[in-house]
């Protein structure tokens, strides 16, 4: 049986905004005040969605797998927070019809959420600074509960706030965190195909493959339209 959807919860970095420019400079800032050599803008996309001290380590490294010296790291972090924080929105812009497609979830009475791995206060600042802060009944962050995506303890946190089941509240992402979080937490989820994840990859996997992809936001309004009318016929 099809289960309707009562709430949606949001990726951010690479779903909802294209973060990448000011996490490229801040990372490059930081390897400046390092004396190191500034890295491309789509090697540091690579990098992106594990929260900032995974970023941190990737790209004092290079290597989305090496782990930095501890100490280098820890110099790194603070450099690397310091300039995010002061520039998290110089470049950053939410996605072409994300506003668009926020209004029309609202108009369906559905209370909408963040879930990122990204630190919860840059994310609410990002938010903010962006005017998409007031959609949002909630925002999590990597470090607002001990486990962050792919864990399913965030999405389980969020769905309980909220009040409905997991299985009641779509997780949208570009992600394979997104989507392994999504699953463990049995709530159905779409992927979008313009965000920073392989698209082909993910869904080459049984463990990554979304219940639906999309390739813009507003295309979401309908889905959840169709599901939940179809839920109903299911139910009648």
């Amino acid at each position: 049986m099809t289960t309707p959807i009562r709430a949606v919860a949001f990726d951010l970095d690479g779903t909802l905004v294209d973060s990448v420019p000011d996490l490229a400079a801040s990372a490059n800032a930081m390897r400046t005040e390092l004396g190191l050599p500034a890295l491309p803008q789509n090697e540091i996309q690579d990098f992106v969605g594990d929260g900032i001290p995974a970023l941190v380590h990737r790209a004092l490294t290079g290597s989305r797998h090496a782990q930095a010296d501890m100490a280098v790291f820890q110099q790194g972090l603070s450099v690397f927070a310091r300039h995010y924080a002061a520039n998290l929105a110089n470049a950053t812009r939410p996605y072409p019809e994300a506003e668009a497609a926020l209004g029309l979830l609202k108009s369906l009475g559905l209370p909408l959420a963040v879930i990122t791995n990204k630190n919860e206060t840059l994310a609410v600042k990002l938010l903010r600074d962006l005017g998409l802060d007031t959609y949002f009944s909630m925002v999590v962050g990597g470090d607002t509960l001990p486990e962050r995506k792919p864990s399913p303890e965030p999405l389980r946190h969020v769905a309980e706030i909220l009040g409905v089941e997991p299985e009641h509240m779509l997780m949208v992402g570009d992600s394979a965190n997104d989507i392994l979080a999504a699953k463990a937490a049995a709530c159905p989820n779409v992927l979008v195909t313009f965000g920073y994840g392989d698209v082909a990859e993910l869904s080459r996997h049984h463990d990554t493959r979304p219940d639906h992809s999309i390739s813009h936001l507003p295309e979401l309004y309908d889905w959840v339209r169709q599901r939940n009318a179809a839920a109903a016929k299911d139910s009648a």
